[in-house]
């Protein structure tokens, strides 16, 4: 070790972390000619960019701006192009909780989402949710889910556990 780093390490009591070490967003300085000053137009003849201010002489372009995607009067290009696909009113979305969730959360035995709710995974009881398969379970859950992936499914019943969705349960009721 550097006899500086030394001098650091006792004025602080300990070596400093790495992660102390690694400068803050706002404190970075911006490289050297990296930024210009905004060009101010429209400031006298002699500025270079007085009077048209960098737009020309005369017409449409000079007296203002025009909108996004327009071509000077000619069919834009997102008119002449053919619409195509539309949104499903039929699409469900899932909330996706993988496998590492349930483990890290500490949940066991029987699983719902009343359980997911008190644990934090979950923000409501009503909210349909698929079991993902990243991350390992290491004990026999009992989970009660409204969609499994394929990999979680056969994690779980690996580990002496089982899945039911909710869309079953209610059917038997």
């Amino acid at each position: 070790m550097s006899k500086e780093r030394i001098k650091t390490a006792l004025a602080f009591g300990k070596e400093r972390s790495e992660k102390e070490n690694v400068p803050a967003q706002n404190t970075i300085p911006v490289p050297a000619g990296s930024t210009r000053n905004k060009k101010r137009l429209g400031r006298g003849i002699g500025s270079k960019t007085g009077k048209t201010g960098g737009r020309g002489s005369k017409g449409q372009y000079a007296r203002n701006t025009v909108r996004r995607g327009f071509e000077g009067g000619q069919m834009p290009i997102h008119r002449r192009i053919p619409k195509r696909g539309f949104t499903s009113i039929f699409h469900t979305t899932y909330f996706p909780i993988n496998l590492r969730d349930i483990e890290k959360s500490g949940l066991t035995g029987n699983i719902d989402a009343k359980n997911m709710v008190e644990s934090k995974i979950l923000d409501k009881e009503t909210t349909l949710f698929k079991i993902l398969g990243t991350g390992e379970i290491k004990k026999a859950v009992h989970i009660v889910a409204d969609s499994v992936s394929k990999s979680a499914k056969e994690k779980i019943e690996k580990a002496g556990g089982s899945v039911k969705l909710r869309s079953e349960l209610a059917k038997e009721a």
